[in-house]
């Protein structure tokens, strides 16, 4: 389905129904997703006995952490603080709208895009890179630049969609065709082509894979040898845990924030800026996340207090949705896809831990044919999760037609009829033992590569040696690559995070070709990538208690940044 052929039709609704599409979309691309890439099942144990086999679930969550936060005020909704930031906005515009040297420009909008400001100033920044990109003058300007530059210009204008060739760096090699070896002095330099190499698309030649490899080995080199300058140590560190390209832009504007602060040539309107606006964007995170929490939605579906065996986890659901769709005027869009969240949430854990097979073939019919009379043979927790389900789409597709005179259920009913599809399929390799897992053909390249990514982050995250599988799951990636190459575990991940990053290439590449697609809706795409590796970067964030999680969860939605008055 062509999502941009609805995009004109949305305006309130719009961010919201796009997700959701997506999301489904997505989750049930996830669950296939790894054979896309040749990573083939193993054997299953097959169940004899099929009688009902509940399980409790075994999640440990962070949610109750929060309660006694939700409560709390945060003044910077008012609008003394609102009319501060105005002043400030309009004094960056200046900045932009100055003469400058093109390094000083390509500095400025990287440090705006890292301190989570860029998106007040899209048209001034694509003015400024289009201009840098149609000077003729640019190869001259290159030749004197050095590494540190050429890596900054080519990282920000791929980010930004101009055709710019690897090539750019052909000047740093030798007759060979390797990097220079003095070029291993320049850790700044290092770093920036680190960063840049991951901007790669999949057909291109492995230039931009050969200078990763060279930065990275030198960067952690030169930092065993405490050979990087002291304000570059942190970064260095950070970007080796993980690319900028790959994080959670509004994670990451945090934490930038506290390393921006201490720079010599910080930019003071740009540092209060930045803490202002966060204060400001996470005042109404935190109304959205209100709004969603004392809503009757949640608890008149009785999907907690039912389905006793699922995850309770609003906060958490929340939090995905603030790494997909951050901007503060999106808040329908969010608290619309915290409800998606929460339903897939609830779903998958009937799937995994509760429902019989035939059960779920049940409630999988009764989604696919959008029929409440379906559901007569189900348990009491199963019809009441297919009633929320059923209430919630219809009455989101009720405002979208009332508003915008567009009937959207056929295509909500087929994305989630997709999901249960899938989470059906998962529970028949699970009773069955079937080694067959189905090609992604039908789903289109953006879709697959940010589901192959959720899924082997999702993997690399949950899926240590000794796992126990509940009930409807299947074998994991690591598990599965084990047992069929002979690999160690460790050699398990390292493979998956090699499929990662040739999903990423394949994913940049989808955004560059003709897509059917919005860019909203491939700004999602990437957003669910960034958020799988944010979420399962130091385990199972969404599942299972864990320090990481639950401090990021409080830095961005409770922990307001100290402004000076």
């Amino acid at each position: 389905m062509m999502i941009s052929s609805l995009n004109p039709l949305f305006t309130t609704h719009r961010s919201g129904v796009i997700a959701q599409q997506f999301f489904a979309s997505s989750a049930a691309a996830s669950i296939n997703s790894v054979s896309s890439l040749k990573i083939a099942a193993c054997s299953k144990t097959k169940l004899v006995d099929q009688s009902p086999l509940r399980q409790s679930g075994n999640h440990q969550l962070l949610s109750s952490d929060f309660n006694h936060l939700q409560s709390l005020k945060n003044d910077y909704a008012e609008e003394k603080y609102i009319s501060r930031c105005e002043v400030l906005k309009e004094q960056v515009k200046m900045m932009l709208d100055q003469e400058m040297e093109v390094v000083n420009q390509l500095e400025l909008i990287d440090d705006l895009q890292r301190l989570g400001l860029s998106y007040h100033f899209g048209d001034e920044i694509t003015s400024v890179l289009s201009g840098i990109y149609n000077r003729k003058s640019m190869n001259k300007m290159r030749n004197q630049w050095g590494l540190y530059a050429t890596c900054l210009e080519f990282r920000l204008l791929r980010q930004h969609g101009f055709d710019v060739s690897q090539e750019i760096f052909d000047c740093f090699k030798d007759e060979k065709g390797d990097f220079r070896p003095s070029l291993c002095e320049d850790s700044k330099g290092m770093l920036y082509l680190y960063e840049a190499s991951y901007l790669e698309s999949e057909n291109e030649e492995s230039n931009l894979e050969m200078a990763r490899r060279f930065a990275a080995k030198t960067l952690k080199k030169n930092l065993d040898e405490k050979r990087v300058d002291q304000d570059l140590v942190a970064l260095v560190q950070h970007a080796l845990e993980l690319p900028l390209h790959w994080r959670m832009m509004r994670l990451e504007a945090r934490w930038f924030i506290d390393i921006y602060e201490e720079r010599s040539n910080r930019n003071p309107i740009l540092l209060e800026l930045a803490k202002l606006d966060f204060n400001i964007v996470q005042a109404a995170h935190q109304n959205d996340l209100t709004y969603t929490l004392r809503q009757e939605w949640w608890r008149s579906t009785c999907l907690a207090e039912k389905l006793t065996f699922a995850r309770d986890m609003m906060v958490e659901n929340f939090f995905w949705t603030v790494g997909i769709i951050s901007d503060p005027q999106r808040g329908n869009g969010r608290r619309i896809l915290t409800k998606v969240v929460a339903l897939i949430t609830a779903i998958d854990d009937i799937y995994d831990c509760y429902g019989t097979l035939d059960e779920l073939e049940v409630f999988t019919t009764a989604v696919e044919r959008w029929d409440v009379n379906s559901i007569d043979q189900l348990p009491d927790c199963m019809k009441i999760c297919f009633l929320a389900l059923y209430n919630f789409v219809n009455e989101m597709a009720y405002d979208a037609l009332k508003e915008q005179g567009v009937n959207i259920i056929p295509y909500l009913r087929k994305s989630w009829a997709d999901l249960c599809k899938a989470y059906l399929q998962e529970a028949k390799w699970f009773f069955s033992g079937e080694d067959h897992l189905q090609y992604l053909d039908n789903y289109h390249k953006i879709i697959r590569c940010s589901a192959m990514i959720l899924r082997l982050t999702n993997d690399l995250g949950t899926s240590p040696e000794s796992e126990v599988l509940n009930v409807g799951d299947v074998p994991k990636s690591i598990r599965c690559y084990m047992k069929e190459t002979g690999a160690c575990e460790e050699k398990a991940r390292e493979h998956l995070r090699f499929l990662i990053t040739e999903a990423w290439k394949q994913m940049e590449e989808a955004q560059t070709l003709d897509s059917p697609f919005s860019s909203t809706f491939n700004g999602i795409a990437v957003n669910l990538a960034r958020m799988g590796l944010c979420m399962y970067q130091h385990g199972d964030g969404h599942g299972h208690q864990n320090s990481e999680p639950r401090d990021r969860i409080l830095s961005l939605l409770f922990e307001p940044i100290c402004c000076l008055a």
